[in-house]
């Protein structure tokens, strides 16, 4: 900080931005495809909760030293953990649907080409689904067994945005999955991304804007149930305001929730979030990253989190479909490596999640949310993490 109390972009953060740009065109060379194990699991809740598991086509262990003992090696050894699961992109969507189902799998083979992520070395898949007592901390139960048995009324379905299928099923559950796992190796290693999550508009007792159960509130909430921390901030960027977040933590004193969205989009009645900073139509890069600089200052200051949950949606892009901002990719890259490295320059845990972003051109809205994974390796390396 300046003696007068305003933050400048450290030179950490200038460096990062300035690679990544220069890297824009195509980023290291591809690398082989290598299939992760599969991990067998049944299409349910799990009755217990605990820490998540995970698959790793390393096990995590070394090979040995010659001593006859065998070097254990912990998550983020082999770089920055990126967490995945087939099921994110299971659901087949009818055509023409909005949503963009097929991303999730195309940001994998994007971050596995890029050498980001590499199965055996840094890329984590939940082994278990979220327990009925990690999900109704959240939600109501009743809600709960209707989305899973599919007793949804249409009014439920058209809020949902989302056609159900067991499949559907299997995706939600596993989205909450991999968003736990990524706060647990955020807590382990100090930094971890997940290639989805950011379910922001889900409710206690519904669904909303194609998300079901809020990965992020049931993740906030699980870690300090568990005792892992005290206080948790979840700040989310996504363009549109994080009302399900904001409404089903309000009463949590140790959740404080930050949303920086256009005021002028969904959705149309606004939740409270503990800081709101509504922009208006057409922001761009500099207003909007000096605003989001503010912001994120205030909101650490204020509540001192142990661990951050960020929401990184790229719907804030001028190119996206649901936006309302004008970013560009620079200015993509100038948020990640802000967020980061404040809060990993302080020494905060951060575990951050793609969040919403809605174009016809899947390649180019996958290069969009890689550049939070792209930022995340060059802030983790950087910090020796």
């Amino acid at each position: 900080a300046t003696p007068q109390g305003e933050w400048v972009m450290s030179a950490l953060t200038v460096a990062c931005a300035s690679r990544l740009l220069r890297r824009a065109a195509g980023l290291r060379s591809p690398i082989e495809h290598a299939r992760a194990n599969p991990v067998a699991h049944a299409l349910g809740l799990s009755p217990t909760g605990g820490e998540v598991a995970f698959s790793s086509t390393s096990g995590h262990e070394g090979e040995g030293d010659g001593s006859g003992e065998c070097a254990r090696k912990r998550p983020g050894d082999d770089g920055l953990p990126i967490v995945y699961h087939p099921a994110y992109s299971k659901p087949v969507m009818p055509e023409g649907h909005r949503f963009p189902m097929p991303v999730f799998r195309e940001i994998y083979r994007r971050l596995l080409r890029d050498g980001v992520a590499v199965p055996g070395k840094n890329l984590f898949q939940p082994a278990r689904m979220p327990s009925l007592e990690e999900l109704t901390a959240v939600h109501d139960e009743e809600y709960v067994n209707k989305f899973m048995m599919g007793a949804m009324s249409d009014e439920d379905l058209r809020r949902m945005g989302l056609p159900w299928t067991e499949d559907l099923v299997e995706r939600t559950l596993s989205e909450v999955s991999g968003t736990m796992l990524c706060a647990d190796l955020a807590l382990t290693c100090g930094l971890a991304v997940n290639t989805a999550g950011g379910t922001h508009h889900a409710h206690r007792s519904h669904a909303s804007g194609y998300c079901i159960f809020n990965d992020l509130a049931v993740t906030a909430k699980r870690v300090i149930a568990r005792g892992a921390v005290e206080r948790v901030l979840i700040v989310d960027l996504d363009v549109h305001q994080g009302d399900g977040t904001a409404s089903t933590t309000a009463a949590d004193p140790g959740i404080y929730t930050l949303s920086v969205h256009c005021e002028d989009n969904f959705p149309a009645k606004k939740s409270t979030s503990s800081r709101d900073v509504a922009l208006p139509t057409g922001t761009g890069d500099d207003v909007y990253v000096k605003t989001t600089e503010a912001a994120l200052r205030e909101a650490i200051e204020e509540h001192g989190p142990q661990l951050v949950l960020y929401d990184a949606g790229v719907d804030v892009h001028g190119a996206d479909d649901l936006g309302g901002f004008n970013l560009t990719d620079e200015g993509l890259i100038r948020r990640e490596a802000l967020v980061l490295d404040t809060c990993v320059g302080r020494g905060i845990p951060v575990a951050a999640v793609v969040g919403g972003g809605y174009d016809k051109d899947l390649e180019a809205l996958a290069r969009r949310h890689c550049i939070l994974h792209h930022v995340a390796r060059e802030i983790f390396e950087s910090n020796k993490l």
